[in-house]
């Protein structure tokens, strides 16, 4: 356990701040959908992520700088296309939110159901959010591999501990975030939502692409 809390409490002060993952998991909990594979893929990305820290894949993210590079392009790329898209729905409405027949059916948010996205276009937007992001890179495999090697023999419980804290705190961002659907009970609340979401992503594009 003095291996273990320790990896907990240090997963959960590099995944607190505001980031793109974090504002699509919030996103995803408020619509409440397909909240437990966005939860499993950035809770597993960041254990695999963890474990190729501690095993040393962190010397090799030191030693080709170009990796890190071209993740913090390409994340930039993405977070742009996917601002671009936040800022549309915002301008002109994305259908967030259609009137429900009669009742409030599963899924319905203030009386009327949300227009549910593919499947397959949520999972690839988590895993790019996530893999295509630098700072995963510098923070799970560079710095948490780092500060895992200082415990000797025991690194691999505070690898353990890192991906129990990914684990809380996306589960508690994911199903705690569905408290504020109530306060997102009109498209144009949606649309709000959305211009705030573009902007969180240009401004992190942004800083991605200054380095």
């Amino acid at each position: 356990m003095l291996t273990v809390v320790p990896g907990f409490f240090v997963m959960l002060s590099l995944i607190l701040a505001i980031g793109a993952q974090n504002v699509f998991v919030l996103r995803q909990g408020i619509r409440r959908e397909h909240v437990g594979l966005v939860i499993a893929i950035c809770a597993v990305s960041d254990a695999v992520l963890v474990a190729a820290g501690v095993a040393g894949l962190g010397r090799l993210v030191e030693a080709v700088p170009w990796l890190v590079d071209g993740a913090r392009l390409g994340g930039a790329a993405f977070l742009l296309g996917y601002a671009a898209l936040a800022a549309r729905r915002a301008i002109v409405g994305g259908n967030e939110l259609v009137p429900a027949d009669g009742g409030v059916p599963d899924g319905a948010v203030g009386g009327a159901v949300a227009v549910r996205s593919r499947t397959a276009t949520v999972a690839a937007t988590a895993v790019a959010l996530t893999w295509l992001n630098p700072h995963v890179y510098l923070d799970t495999v560079f710095l948490l591999g780092s500060v895992a090697t200082t415990h000797g023999d025991d690194r691999w419980w505070f690898a353990l501990g890192a991906a129990a804290g990914s684990v809380t705190w996306f589960t508690t961002l994911g199903f705690g975030a569905r408290h504020l659907s109530g306060v997102l009970r009109t498209p144009r609340s949606w649309q709000v939502l959305d211009g705030v979401i573009a902007v969180v992503m240009v401004v992190i594009a942004v800083s991605l692409l200054r380095g």
